[in-house]
Formats: structure tokens, C-alpha cells, sequence
């Protein structure tokens, strides 16, 4: 699987720097949330939409981000090992698309992640699929502990 990014774009002067991610368009997107994960290696995963794609965004520290493409809702498969990727705040952002779950890990003290939805809070509770951290594990193999 190839996720897709959107690159990030990056300029500075003397008065500071801008950020930008001019190819994307929002218009999919209807709202977004962050997450701040104060001891390393906390683990938030696994959940996951058959309608509902998201963007993953860094805004400081690190994570290690899965993604894997769900074959069956109600009995996924434990033996497909999840797309990882490493990320932190100069990190393109990040395309989840629908049938997929995701799950993140902070690599360091503090880091704040952000996602954006393309569904509403109430139509992505109802279409929510969540399984549990240790389901397909890739944390443990890459220093996490699994606080849940």
C-alpha cells in the first residue's frame, strides 16, 4: 500500500516562517481534533471507518502512525502486518483513506498529533470500528508499552 501525502510546503525570512500545504483542498473535511500523548510510548490504536478518511498532522514531537486496510469488520486478519510511519512536525501530512484503521504511538514526551475528518461526529459514531492495541502489534517491537 502506498498512503498518500500531501508535501508539505515551507518558507522563512526575518520575520519567521510559513507552513503550507497549498494541493490540499479541505472542502472533504468537516472537522478536526488533537491528541497529546505526555508519556512515550502511549499507544492509541486501533480505530477505524468504512466511510470515513482522515489527515494526519504532527504538531510536535513524534509518532509512529499504522495503517492497515480492514478485510472483514467483524474478523479482521490478524496476520496483515500495518503500513508504519514515522512522523513528526516537518512530516508531510498524512492520507487515511475509508476502510482503513489507524493507530498512533508518541516516540517522545508531549507529542501532540492532529486529525482531520471528513465525517461529522455523528455519522463517524456511527461508523466506528475500534479493536484492540495488541490486535496487530507492531508497538511493542518498537519500544511502546502499550498505556492504554
Amino acid at each position: 500500500m502506498n498512503l498518500e501525502r500531501y508535501e508539505r510546503g515551507f518558507s522563512e525570512d526575518h520575520r519567521g516562517n510559513v507552513e503550507f500545504f497549498n494541493e490540499l483542498n479541505l472542502s472533504d473535511y468537516k472537522r478536526f481534533y488533537t491528541v497529546t500523548n505526555p508519556k512515550i510510548g502511549t499507544v492509541r490504536a486501533w480505530h477505524g471507518h468504512k466511510n470515513e478518511k482522515k489527515l494526519i498532522k504532527v504538531l510536535s514531537g513524534k509518532f509512529l502512525v499504522g495503517v492497515i486496510k480492514i478485510d472483514d469488520w467483524e474478523n479482521p486478519d490478524k496476520t496483515i502486518y500495518p503500513e508504519m510511519v514515522e512522523m513528526d512536525i516537518n512530516s508531510d501530512l498524512l492520507s487515511i483513506p475509508e476502510g482503513y484503521a489507524n493507530g498512533a504511538m508518541n516516540l517522545e514526551e508531549n507529542s501532540k498529533i492532529m486529525y482531520f475528518s471528513s465525517s461529522t461526529l455523528e455519522d463517524s459514531l456511527n461508523d466506528d470500528y475500534r479493536f484492540d492495541s495488541k490486535y496487530w502489534d507492531p508497538w511493542t517491537s518498537n519500544g511502546g508499552e502499550l498505556f492504554e
